[in-house]
């Protein structure tokens, strides 16, 4: 699906892949294989494609036929990855473009992004296992399991697992901006 948006998005505005490559810093060899599903883009990546197109992240997974009813399965879930990061986010929700739901394992010492940053949301984690240490301007919220937190996210934050072990999580975002 993300291919197809992807290409759709750069045809409506006439680019080529190489147009398109100059305005977002990725290749054109990268930008070919996302269209063809054969590469999945960081979030990094994501975000500089939906720069271009002054966009939501979300909007390039919108899918115009999403269904009412929704079930995804592990394995079978679109993802984002994070930049420099060890994990990657699994899409829960369908691309309605009216909430994201996704969740994640996140290996000991990796983050959601190298540095805090903020976006035109509502947010909320929850903290299925493990611990989660979640940045938010300067202040530090450290969550367990069983524990959730909510916050506007225009403030810049960010996620991070400082403990020994795996955490994971699930994060709801409202309107989806990940």
């Amino acid at each position: 699906m993300l291919g197809d948006r992807l290409k759709a998005l750069r045809l409506e505005r006439g680019l080529t892949l190489r147009q398109l490559a100059d305005l977002s810093g990725l290749s054109a060899g990268m930008l070919s294989q996302i269209e063809n599903g054969a590469a999945d883009p960081s979030l990094g990546s994501l975000r500089k494609l939906a720069g271009v197109f002054e966009a939501a992240v979300a909007s390039l997974f919108t899918d115009p036929d999403a269904p009412l009813v929704h079930v995804t399965s592990p394995g079978d879930r679109p993802t984002m990855g994070t930049t420099n990061s060890g994990f990657v986010y699994e899409r829960l929700s369908p691309g309605r473009g009216d909430l994201e739901v996704l969740t994640a394992t996140i290996p000991p010492g990796e983050s959601s992004s190298a540095h805090k940053w903020g976006h035109k949301s509502t947010e909320c984690a929850f903290v299925i296992s493990g611990t989660l240490s979640v940045h938010i301007g300067e202040t530090t919220h450290t969550l367990d399991a069983g524990q959730s937190i909510t916050f506007d996210s225009e403030q810049p934050h960010r996620y991070l697992n400082l403990s020994d072990a795996d955490t994971t999580i699930v994060v709801a975002i409202t309107p989806p901006m990940p």
